[in-house]
């Protein structure tokens, strides 16, 4: 399901040029190879011409409009990062897809050197 949700940007990312949008679609894409348990639900949304990326592109200048000074607005990675989750409906790690990395290994208590074991 990664690699259809992939194409279907790259598909919309190939009529947009260097845009804004097509940025929109590499961290986009990013963001489901960290957690491929949304692309099923970002290929679902690719179909629907409201939920393409130009779409979320608008919202995310919306928002870096509100933070404009003078003729230059910006949104934080962070921010555009909830931006893109919000729009697409990102669900959290379910179980066994844990994005924090694996407990390490208790370590065995050390016992007591003794000289005698050396005897």
């Amino acid at each position: 399901m990664l690699n259809e949700a992939i194409k279907k940007i790259e598909a919309q990312q190939a009529k947009l040029g260097k845009s804004p949008a097509y940025w929109v679609g590499e961290q986009l894409k990013d963001m489901l190879r960290a957690e491929p348990w949304n692309a099923d639900l970002v290929a679902r949304d690719l179909d629907v011409p409201e939920m393409a990326i130009t779409a979320v592109e608008k919202k995310i200048k919306a928002a870096a409009d509100k933070n404009k000074k003078g003729n230059v607005g910006f949104v934080s990675p962070m921010e555009a990062d909830k931006i893109i989750r919000e729009f697409y409906g990102f669900r959290q790690a379910e179980e066994g897809h844990s994005t924090a990395p694996a407990d390490e290994p208790k370590k065995k208590k050390r016992e007591a050197i003794r000289l005698e074991d050396y005897m």
